[in-house]
């Protein structure tokens, strides 16, 4: 049961949510669903909809395809969330590229802008390292500072780019990096005890310092970008506090390519301000799951589907 004495955050998820078909029921269901992802498509010249039900996954994994649809699915599901009655969050976050969702419904950031934003981020990232020189892998069953120490240590040996980059949740950090350098800390990591080492299906070594050519094109773009102070506070991944300055949020939008995320800390802070309900505004729970390994007390609601959306309305008016 939602803990209505208690404040609640919403939180949009980042790449890896994606999946054909996703939010066929809402967009049934909603209209606000229906006239997002319109705007969506006239927005960037395809039918994004048609894309999402009846293209190919690995379509839909294209990086600078895979980032307007997964913001454009967060904005549908907020849209959607007003028009029934849903109340307003105290404060926001979001994963990676969730971060952007998320000043998209705090107000910060223009629909259409941040459309065109994402896609300009996406293809910059993924041609910034060649396909198949740079790979991610997630760490399970070993604390932080022993993973920063093997990731340094196998930058060393092998000379090449390794560090943890998503700090998700206690025992579950993801690495990036050269492939050579992330296959050499896999091998350390798990001998210093790791209970999993699990390589991701990703085209690029994101939140790297290899990302830095894409943070230079992107910085580019955002220096023109309209941004406003976001109306409802955003908890930022680069160093897990608020913002209202619109050019220290541009700063952050850039930095965040190239720097860890901080989502544990990022929840921390969340939960610090009072919050006990945290509403998933995306397709799937997995920053549900994560928030409660970081803090048992919270309550996750997820938003994908029209009963599920409805029913957290209901609990948390």
């Amino acid at each position: 049961m939602p803990d209505n004495k208690k404040q609640t955050a919403f939180v949009f998820p980042g790449q890896g949510s994606q999946k054909v078909g996703m939010l066929a029921a809402a967009h049934e269901r909603f209209q606000a669903v229906r006239n997002t992802f319109d705007e969506a498509s006239q927005a960037l010249g395809y039918d994004m909809w048609d894309l999402i039900q009846n293209g190919e996954q690995a379509a839909l994994n294209l990086t600078e395809t895979t980032q307007p649809v997964l913001l454009a699915s967060s904005v549908a599901l907020w849209r959607a969330w007003l028009e029934q009655g849903g109340p307003l969050p105290s404060i926001m976050a979001g994963h990676s590229l969730g971060e952007f969702s998320a000043l998209v419904c705090a107000g910060s950031l223009e629909f259409p802008d941040a459309l065109q934003l994402v896609r300009q981020r996406g293809a910059f990232m993924q041609s910034a390292v060649p396909v198949g020189e740079g790979a991610m892998a997630a760490i399970i069953g070993l604390d932080d500072e022993s993973i920063n120490r093997v990731c340094r240590e196998a930058a060393a040996a092998s000379g090449h780019v390794v560090a943890a980059v998503n700090f998700n949740s206690p025992g579950q950090v993801v690495i990036a990096g050269h492939t050579a350098g992330v296959d050499e800390a896999i091998r350390l990591l798990k001998e210093a005890g790791a209970k999993r080492a699990l390589p991701l299906p990703v085209s690029a070594p994101f939140h790297t310092e290899l990302m830095k050519p894409a943070g230079e094109r992107l910085a580019e773009v955002v220096a023109v970008l309209a941004v406003s102070a976001p109306r409802i506070p955003v908890v930022h991944n680069v160093h897990a506090g608020t913002e209202s300055q619109p050019e220290r949020i541009r700063a952050l939008l850039v930095e965040q390519i190239y720097s860890p995320v901080q989502w544990t800390r990022c929840m921390e802070t969340i939960a610090k301000s009072g919050v006990g309900n945290i509403v998933e505004c995306g397709p799937g729970k997995v920053l549900g799951g994560l928030s409660r390994r970081i803090d048992k007390e919270l309550q996750a609601f997820s938003l994908e589907e029209p009963d599920e959306l409805l029913a957290a309305v209901e609990a948390l008016n």
